[in-house]
């Protein structure tokens, strides 16, 4: 028990354990899986959310504006005209394809997310497919709604701090505080969904409060890594000259590849903390 201690020496062996862990359970080979699937449902979703919002008085190009500061200018850019040039006809036909194609091709995403996080934690997916694949378009819905709420908070925001404060006679001071509220609330958000899923993926009884580790070293790698990698692409990496047109999708490719192994990485960190904890207990 002793080598579990929060000092120095459990520090490090604790890495160890991580690192040795994150071998065994290629997670390199899972995070591509997953990239190659989140590909696959990120243009159905796009289209899905940017024709929905068609009908709500918000700009389909807010959607972009989340996560404009995270992901490479260049990749931005090519899934922006692409969902513009499928959804220049806009029609409720669709609208049903995206929200078909977003659900099969997200909950497939989803599909491996759980399959990884369960491999992490060492157990076997036992739950019945319908469970599972419920489960998986469950999480589908839980993203659309957090990114509707985001866009939401991100073009009304301000109106609804004043009306807010108008109806509770608060004062003007108070709006500084709601601007603050809106510029901590996208890490907040992400970290919340980390934890959710952390949570309710894998096939294991587990307290809530046992994926706090893996949810915030997901979120906040997720930003760093983002800014930094797409900081590189933008100022530094000259991938068009290696992979010429395509050079925009493969960086695409990299970044939620990047991604996908944050979210591995953190479910390995919640599950070798769920094995440190037991064996202590």
């Amino acid at each position: 028990m002793a080598e579990f201690k929060l000092n120095k020496n459990g520090l490090r062996i604790f890495f160890k354990h991580l690192l040795r862990r994150i071998k065994t359970s290629d997670v390199s080979g899972v995070a591509a899986q997953m990239a190659y699937f989140f590909l696959l449902a990120l243009f159905p979703l796009m289209i899905f959310m940017v024709t929905l919002l068609g009908y709500l008085p918000i700009d389909p190009n807010e959607i972009f504006t989340i996560v404009k500061d995270f992901a490479p200018s260049n990749s931005l850019s090519i899934v922006q005209e692409t969902i513009q040039e499928v959804t220049s006809n806009q029609n409720g036909g669709l609208l049903s394809v995206g929200f078909l194609g977003t659900i099969w091709s997200a909950s497939n995403a989803m599909n491996v997310v759980i399959k990884g996080l369960n491999h992490a934690y060492d157990v076997k997916e036992t739950r019945a497919f319908y469970i599972a694949r419920g489960l998986s378009i469950l999480l589908t819905f839980a993203f659309i709604f957090i990114i509707a709420i985001m866009l939401i908070l991100q073009v009304f925001g301000q109106q609804i701090g004043e009306i807010a404060f108008e109806f509770l006679g608060m004062g003007d001071e108070f709006l500084v505080v709601w601007t603050w509220v809106r510029f901590l609330l996208p890490p907040i958000v992400l970290f919340l969904v980390f934890a959710g899923l952390y949570y309710l993926a894998p096939n294991l009884k587990i307290k809530y409060v046992t994926v706090m580790p893996g949810a915030i070293f997901a979120s906040v790698g997720w930003i760093i890594v983002s800014l930094g990698f797409s900081f590189y692409v933008n100022n530094f990496g000259n991938y068009s000259a290696t992979y010429g047109s395509i050079g925009g999708i493969i960086v695409l490719m990299i970044w939620l590849y990047l991604s996908a192994m944050l979210i591995l990485i953190g479910g390995e960190i919640n599950a070798l903390r769920n094995d440190q904890k037991r064996m202590v207990d």
